[in-house]
């Protein structure tokens, strides 16, 4: 099944997708906008294009666990774009996916502008692959 993930930003937007084997996210590209329901139809443009059938959504929880104003946005966007694409929508713990992608970066020497053009896109790559291992070691 191919999944596609979404690192969900106030103005960038990431963007991962799944191989239909579930092994491997390859990175999309980053959505720039900040007006929700356009974001809401963009990404519903890419899961069609893609032909994903199934949307995981970062969800940034604090790092005790609690959800703050960012969580609770992310889990409202996950339920809306549930309802714009009809397709089954889950939130996935993305603690630390930003700073693992900081990492990412730095041992690629990638820096500045073409950095920041990047970052929210290896995140949503991050977010997805971590989902797919999950996905492998709980298959029953």
């Amino acid at each position: 099944m191919k999944i596609l993930a979404v690192d969900l930003g106030l103005a960038r937007t990431g963007l991962a997708i799944s191989d239909a084997t579930e092994f491997l996210a390859s990175p999309v590209g980053t959505v720039n906008e900040r007006r929700l329901d356009r974001l809401l139809e963009k990404i519903a443009a890419v899961a069609a294009e893609q032909r994903a059938e199934m949307i995981v959504v970062g969800h940034p929880k604090n790092m005790d666990g609690s959800c703050g104003e960012s969580a609770q946005r992310a889990a409202q966007f996950a339920e809306d774009l549930k309802i714009a694409t009809g397709l089954p929508v889950t939130l996935w713990d993305e603690r630390m996916t930003t700073v693992t992608a900081h990492s990412y970066l730095n041992e690629a020497d990638v820096r500045g502008k073409k950095r920041k053009a990047v970052v929210d896109t290896v995140a949503a790559t991050v977010i997805l692959q971590d989902y797919l291992e999950y996905r492998r070691l709980h298959k029953q």
